[in-house]
């Protein structure tokens, strides 16, 4: 399967510019010949647009992401359709975690553009950011068959729990995408924990991040694929522009029989 990581320019706050990047960037990755596109987290609104994410709020089946899913019905790709600021008391056709409130909600389009997943972000960062003041966490874990792999979905802060992972893992993932919008302080972390999570579960971890100025953090950018065992396949700069990388699901299959951790594990 090829898969595409779309590292898009973010602005804050505007929505209509960043709905079209998103939808150019399915449509070149489509062109590319990628099976699934990822794009980073709140692509349409800006992670550190704080003070918009309740105006700006949408539910599943609003403008954001119904566009997404004409994309990737048009183009014939799934798309990780990044997040969005969900409005909870909005959406009425899927189950939410809360009667109102907001979430940020990752959602699974499949070739079709049919919805097959909806992950909430579970861990909501409140280390010198407004999301856990804002944001209803999420109670469910997000696993899609697509392609001969099991994607499962995290969110940027997810990276630093490892039983999410691991859990994960368990439930069959053999491909963990993590729409992102990591700033620039936590580099080392950022490339530390993701080659983590695929070496200690042995299965593929897909990391896309935004690129972007706002106005009290610069994301990182360094879109990147790694593979079971922890190597880097594919990386990007901090420049918006599409990361692509061929992967294999029978590779996680072969990864854990040859390797003697995922059979020596205690629990």
């Amino acid at each position: 399967m090829k898969l595409a990581l779309a590292q898009l320019g973010i602005e804050a706050a505007a929505v209509e510019e960043n709905r079209r990047r998103a939808e150019d960037a399915i449509a070149t990755a489509a062109a590319k010949g990628a099976d699934l596109v990822a794009l980073p987290e709140i692509f349409n609104v800006g992670y550190f647009a704080f003070d918009v994410y309740e105006r700006l709020a949408e539910p599943l089946d609003g403008e954001t992401l119904t566009r997404i899913a004409d994309a990737a019905a048009e183009h014939g790709i799934g798309v990780v359709a990044g997040s969005i600021v969900e409005d909870l008391a909005a959406t009425e056709t899927a189950q939410t975690p809360a009667e109102s409130g907001l979430a940020n909600t990752t959602v699974f389009f499949d070739r079709e553009g049919r919805r097959q997943g909806v992950y909430r972000k579970r861990h909501l960062f409140g280390y010198d950011s407004a999301e856990a003041e804002l944001l209803v966490p999420g109670e469910r874990d997000t696993v899609v068959e697509f392609e001969g792999f099991s994607v499962g979905i995290t969110t940027c802060y997810d990276l630093r729990f490892p039983e999410q992972f691991r859990r994960l893992a368990e439930q069959g993932a053999t491909l963990i995408v993590v729409p992102s919008a990591w700033p620039y302080p936590r580099v080392e972390h950022w490339e530390t924990l993701s080659r983590a999570r695929a070496i200690e579960n042995l299965q593929y971890v897909a990391t896309v991040n935004g690129s972007g100025e706002f106005d009290d953090a610069t994301l990182l950018g360094r879109s990147t694929v790694y593979d079971p065992w922890g190597t880097t396949l594919a990386s990007s700069d901090d420049q918006p522009g599409l990361v692509t990388a061929e992967i294999d699901p029978g590779v996680v299959g072969g990864v854990r029989e040859e390797f003697p951790a995922w059979r020596d594990r205690r629990h």
